[in-house]
């Protein structure tokens, strides 16, 4: 009897974990749909290495940022620093990637909070409403996780303690209704 039940247990934890891990494929390949990831490709081209600059000017005209250093040289031409040619191209991309953390942010947490009410309410089946609140709780870090380094310490200190408050808070709500009566 022991070994049956140990085998149901197993294959629904099991299947929980499944259930978690897809939620969270679901949830980021959709998301990804709508909003595509960033090519670095697309804003910075690769025929910027090509030519040869030597001058703030010329580095100016194609987009970059000149980098002044004294330098005693034995050779004329001699330039006087550097150009960093994907500079503006690089600012450019750099803004899209944060723009676009900043939405996928903003679709990932009402939406993994949605997953996780629906695991919670819905299904009563234990690894399947397990399954879900873990995928729910994924997407959610996955929104996070995407906007963490473009958002201050103050941001980050909020979202990490409404998400303790509101996980904690599910906990006994759940427990409460859904819990073995003592």
């Amino acid at each position: 009897m022991f070994c049956l039940l140990f085998f149901m247990s197993l294959k629904n934890i099991i299947l929980g974990i499944a259930i978690v891990i897809l939620t969270i494929f679901v949830t980021v390949n959709g998301i990804s749909v709508f909003y595509p990831k960033v090519e670095y490709n697309n804003f910075c081209d690769e025929s910027k290495s090509v030519e040869i600059i030597n001058t703030p000017e010329q580095c100016i005209d194609v987009g970059g940022k000149w980098t002044s250093q004294e330098r005693i040289c034995s050779e004329v031409p001699c330039a006087q620093g550097y150009c960093d040619r994907a500079f503006t191209c690089r600012s450019e991309y750099n803004d899209a990637c944060e723009l676009r953390a900043k939405k996928v942010f903003y679709v990932a947490l009402p939406l993994g909070i949605l997953i996780l009410l629906i695991g919670g309410f819905l299904f009563y089946l234990e690894s399947v409403g397990a399954g879900l609140m873990g995928g729910g709780v994924g997407t959610i870090v996955y929104g996070a996780g995407n906007y963490w380094q473009y958002g201050g310490e103050l941001f980050r200190f909020i979202i990490s303690l409404l998400g303790l408050v509101a996980v904690i808070f599910l906990a006994y709500w759940f427990n409460k209704k859904f819990g073995k009566k003592k």
